[in-house]
Order: C-alpha cells, then structure tokens, then sequence
C-alpha cells in the first residue's frame, strides 16, 4: 500500500485533529481515513449547531 497522497500540512493537521502520530496516518488505510474524517466533520457540525443554538 502506498503513502497517502496529501500536502505535508494537510497530513500534519490530520494527525493533530485526529490524535495519531503522523507515520500511522500516513499508512492508514484510505477508506479507514475518510471514516475518521466523516466522525470529525459531524462533531465540528454538532459543535457549531450547539453554539448558534446558544447564541440565538
């Protein structure tokens, strides 16, 4: 399996916001990767939902 084709920002974001060190996410499989971005992309949603629910 070869590396993940992304910039070296993107990946060191990724590892950052998904709390595992860059080599594993560099060698993760793709369709596991997309799975953890889809489960972060739905609590950054239910976090800014929650917020402007607040502030109206």
């Amino acid at each position: 399996m070869k590396p993940l084709q992304v910039s070296a920002d993107t990946a060191v974001k990724l590892a950052e916001s998904l709390g595992v060190p860059l080599e594993h996410l560099m060698h993760m499989p793709q369709h596991i990767l997309m799975q953890k971005i889809a489960e972060l992309a739905k609590e950054e949603a239910a976090k800014s939902s929650d917020k402007e629910g607040k502030s109206e």
